[in-house]
């Protein structure tokens, strides 16, 4: 009888110990699956603040562009105008 009550102790331990392996398992799967979502935010949000700051300097690019274009065309129309040869208004 004791090795019967030994072996069914041991079944018993053996499925605690499964159950217990199981368990842990599927937190860990729980866990990355969570830290693989979380990765995937914080690239969607890196992506759109990237896309945001390109914008920024395009906007930054365009408006100095005009800026030198028309510092340009002034320069140039002083240099006419002390030649005598700008347009007259």
């Amino acid at each position: 009888m004791s090795s019967q009550l030994h072996a069914g102790n041991t079944q018993a331990k053996i499925q605690e110990f499964e159950e217990s392996a199981k368990s842990t398992a599927s937190a860990a799967h729980d866990k990355a699956a969570d830290a693989a979502n979380a990765a995937h935010e914080a690239g969607g949000q890196a992506q759109a603040q990237a896309h945001r700051t390109q914008e920024d300097a395009a906007g930054f690019l365009q408006q100095t562009s005009e800026q030198v274009a028309n510092m340009a065309q002034g320069a140039l129309d002083g240099v006419k105008n002390t030649l005598g040869i700008g347009d007259k208004k």
